[in-house]
């Protein structure tokens, strides 16, 4: 039987102003090592948005603002019948402290979106990095 699991989260940036580029928000999840960005599970009563900007910041630690109008469903099979459906949507933040939720991620990282390419570690994170970059061109 398919068991089926929903989590939300965020690919979180921030404008570095002296150099006046994008930064994302990358980190590595403790449990397998893989880089990604903030997400978790669903939990009772929850919406999607809630859920996303919760698990940033516990993750992070990070207080996020949502751009209305991003939302990408990424789907995969981490184990042999569970479907997982992850939510993400686009945020951004002023904050600069990050403080990491040491049972689940252990290293965070800004990187430019070019690195950020480089250092994901799934294809499917590549896609969603695409997807962020021509939504944030479509609103300059």
């Amino acid at each position: 039987m398919l068991r089926r699991e929903k989590s939300c989260g965020a690919l979180v940036y921030r404008r570095q102003e002296d150099k006046g580029r994008l930064q994302i928000l990358l980190i590595r999840h403790r449990a397998d090592g893989h880089w990604s960005f903030p997400k978790g599970h669903v939990e009772l009563g929850e919406t999607e948005v809630q859920t996303a900007l919760r698990e940033v910041r516990e993750e992070t630690g990070l207080t996020i603002q949502l751009l209305k109008g991003f939302r990408h469903c990424v789907e995969y099979y981490p184990k042999p019948n569970i479907r997982k459906q992850v939510i993400y949507f686009l945020g951004n933040t002023n904050d600069e402290t990050i403080t990491l939720q040491e049972e689940e991620v252990s290293e965070a990282r800004w990187v430019d979106w070019e690195e950020a390419y480089r250092q994901v570690t799934f294809e499917n994170d590549r896609h969603l990095l695409n997807r962020a970059t021509a939504f944030l061109s479509s609103k300059v």
